[in-house]
């Protein structure tokens, strides 16, 4: 499934994918694969994304 939420939160950042991966040490192709829904997430990562874009984890990972 893809992470539409996080895309969206990390655009209104005004941030690549490749400016996230740096703030949250790892790669652009991990992020990529996040938001396409190709990897899941160690909860430590998804600690780092969440406060690197300012949002909650169930405002970025949770599924509705």
């Amino acid at each position: 499934m893809k992470n539409l939420k996080l895309k969206a939160a990390r655009a209104a950042k005004d941030l690549s994918q490749e400016q996230l991966a740096q703030l949250v040490g790892v790669t652009r192709q991990t992020i990529g694969m996040i938001e396409a829904g190709n990897y899941n997430p160690t909860l430590n990562l998804c600690i780092a994304i969440c406060k690197a874009l300012d949002r909650t984890l169930d405002e970025l990972f949770w599924e509705e």
